[in-house]
């Protein structure tokens, strides 16, 4: 609404605070003050989607989302790793030599036979080489048959591997597939919060002007009451009245000023709220006010055919019926077998390197992979029921939501025109008491019904907001209430 239109609304009030200020000693909480701060509910949503906890902590999750999505890109890729092992060892060994020493002694008697072949005649060398046999045989038994060794050693061995999965069955993009959906539906989670904000903040926003419509009727009462009782005391002082008369519309006058103070507490509640809701305590004038559309631009046919499109919440409920069937595939994959390739390089001085394929297929594990299977698909279906079940809820909704939202426009028109006979009716009443026609009674109830359509062209205007932003919020298009606020044929409840 144009700042220029809503200032007449703004001095009205401002005047209509002064007049009654003699009635309650809390008017002050209402009025214009130095700190007292004026919002309209487009800034008022404005502020309350960009600062709220609730839109602080989405925001969060959204990001958090997004970011586990991006990590998982490059899953399926090789893993490179820098390892360094660093230890120390100590090992005893028992060496056997007795073929050692077989095979030396062996190897000495041929080599020294060979010679004195081939330096000696054979009845020179045979003697020669018998006489040798015993002197090897016995140097050769100087050797243990067994030696222990014991080796010590520290090693620090860097060396770089790799693996790289070439078959998983479709694990791997099965777990991207997932990563994806949730990142996506964080999104649809951050739309869903703010219509559920933007429902909360309607609720609070315009409650403070039914209130504040209340407390005007409230005192325009207690104001009216207050004139009777005035009048009534000087008729009964002038003999025109009897005291009992006189007492009836004291105590409409005091029933009124209950009422003024009883409305007056739950504008003080619903001014609180709204405050604690955008985070705020100055918050005491509200420049959008309560309003009725004469004209209904809905079709009911067409909200039922398109809020499958246009609601956050059944298309999250889609997307988590999405993450059942990739559940489903991530399990049916956990039994087909994993193929990877892998290598490792030494980077020491001796470089060795090793490299190859493996392939692994689990037997046994404890877990009954079936069953797995079995139970994902029944999250699958439970899941496609579901959204089913939640499309009956939001049609139902909708249905009786656009029928509340016509009989209040109905209403309307209905309570416009018991206005000016209710205001002609108090006249009428007014005249006959003064003339000795009527009774105190009549004038009374006469004030009592004007003030109870005041009262109920107020309510009916409240039922007609939160009608609206019911029927927009179950169809997925409450962000567009601040435009039926602002269509020609409007009537403003001010």
């Amino acid at each position: 609404m144009p700042l220029l239109e809503i200032q007449p609304f703004k001095l009205k009030f401002n005047l209509s605070s002064v007049l009654y200020l003699s009635l309650t000693c809390t008017t002050c909480f209402i009025s214009h003050s130095a700190g007292a701060q004026s919002i309209s509910y487009a800034q008022a949503e404005q502020e309350l989607l960009q600062s709220s906890y609730s839109s602080q902590a989405n925001q969060a999750l959204q990001q958090s989302a997004q970011l586990q999505a991006q990590a998982m890109k490059g899953l399926g890729l090789p893993r490179v790793d820098l390892n360094v092992r660093a230890y120390a060892f100590h090992n005893e060994l028992d060496v056997p030599l007795g073929a050692l020493k077989n095979n030396l002694e062996h190897t000495l008697s041929q080599g020294v036979n060979n010679k004195i072949d081939e330096t000696l005649p054979s009845d020179v060398a045979d003697p020669l080489k018998d006489a040798l046999q015993q002197p090897i045989r016995d140097g050769v038994g100087l050797i243990p048959d067994s030696s222990q060794v014991v080796l010590d050693d520290q090693v620090i061995r860097p060396t770089v591997s790799v693996m790289m999965p070439l078959y998983t069955g479709g694990l791997t993009s099965s777990a991207k597939e997932i990563a994806n959906i949730q990142a996506q539906r964080s999104e649809l989670n951050t739309e869903q919060q703010q219509d559920i904000q933007r429902f909360e903040l309607i609720q609070a926003y315009f409650n403070v002007q039914l209130q504040k419509k209340l407390l005007d009727s409230s005192r325009f009462n207690l104001k009216a009451m207050q004139q009777h009782y005035d009048n009534a005391l000087k008729m009964e002082r002038q003999g025109f009245i009897s005291r009992g008369q006189r007492m009836q519309f004291e105590v409409a006058k005091n029933n009124a000023q209950r009422s003024e103070q009883n409305t007056e507490a739950n504008l003080r509640s619903s001014l609180f709220k709204l405050n604690n809701l955008l985070q705020s305590s100055e918050i005491t004038d509200l420049t959008t006010p309560l309003f009725i559309n004469q004209q209904n631009h809905q079709n009911l046919n067409a909200l039922l055919k398109t809020y499958q499109q246009q609601s956050s919440l059944i298309r999250k409920i889609q997307m988590d019926t999405q993450l059942a069937n990739a559940n489903v595939k991530a399990q049916s994959a956990a039994k087909k077998p994993n193929v990877f390739a892998f290598g490792e390089y030494s980077l020491d001085d001796k470089q060795n390197w090793i490299v190859g394929v493996a392939a692994r297929y689990n037997l046994f594990s404890g877990i009954d992979k079936n069953k797995n299977i079995q139970a994902a698909e029944l999250q699958r279906y439970a899941s496609e029921l579901m959204t089913e079940r939640t499309k009956q809820e939001i049609e139902t909704v909708i249905y009786s939501s656009y029928n509340e939202v016509t009989s209040a426009q109905q209403s309307h028109a209905l309570i416009l025109a018991n206005m000016q006979a209710a205001q002609e009716n108090l006249r009428i009443q007014q005249l006959s008491f003064k003339e000795d026609m009527g009774t105190a009674s009549q004038v009374i109830d006469a004030q009592n019904a004007l003030n109870t359509l005041q009262s109920d062209m107020a309510l009916n205007a409240y039922k007609y907001v939160m009608s609206l932003a019911t029927l927009l919020q179950s169809h997925g298009s409450i962000d567009q209430f601040q435009s039926y606020a602002n269509q020609a044929q409007t009537d403003f409840i001010r």
